[in-house]
């Protein structure tokens, strides 16, 4: 009986304690900021180039797919209204030609996804390291003790007044004008 009433005693005083810790632990809250790094890639004026230059080569990727596409149909055509009028030889050899296409196709497009995806990855990490220093920088002036990325972090909701989005992707563009 002594030992349970002791027992009690005890948990009773690490309950306090830990109240007590809790208290002090709510006095000092954390300041939390925000910053979509998705909408820094879409308005800064780096982040547009980026964009910009992943477009241009994607463009330039699915015209060299267009023309391969063409050729692939005008060869089917051939085949389809020139069939009666060939040779077996001539049939088959369209055939082979047909099929050699679409597997070069099939390869090119698997090579342009994986050089896209490559690129994106790249240049994208380019833009984050830039960012780093910027965003730490506000961190540090506005003292706060996290910033979180909404589009990584699966946010729900945000005071709008921690958001840095805006002042990161001035920081960027000044940065940037000021190497050029």
């Amino acid at each position: 009986m002594r030992a349970s009433r002791r027992n009690t005693i005890i948990l009773s005083i690490i309950m306090m304690v830990g109240l007590v810790s809790l208290g002090f632990a709510q006095e000092e809250k954390m300041k939390v900021g925000v910053v979509n790094s998705n909408e820094v890639l879409q308005k800064s004026e780096e982040g547009k180039r980026v964009l910009s230059q992943l477009e241009k080569k994607r463009d330039e990727k699915r015209e060299q797919l267009e023309q391969l596409d063409k050729e692939i149909r005008e060869l089917q055509s051939k085949l389809n209204t020139q069939r009666m009028s060939l040779s077996s030889e001539a049939v088959t050899q369209l055939r082979n030609d047909i099929e050699e296409k679409q597997t070069r196709r099939k390869r090119m497009a698997e090579d342009m996804d994986r050089e896209m995806q490559n690129l994106s990855q790249r240049l994208f990490q380019r833009v984050q390291k830039e960012l780093l220093p910027i965003i730490e920088e506000i961190g540090k002036e506005k003292n706060l003790d996290l910033i979180f990325d909404l589009s990584q972090s699966g946010v729900i909701y945000f005071k709008p007044t921690i958001n840095l989005t805006a002042q990161v992707i001035e920081r960027y563009d000044a940065q940037k004008s000021a190497e050029k």
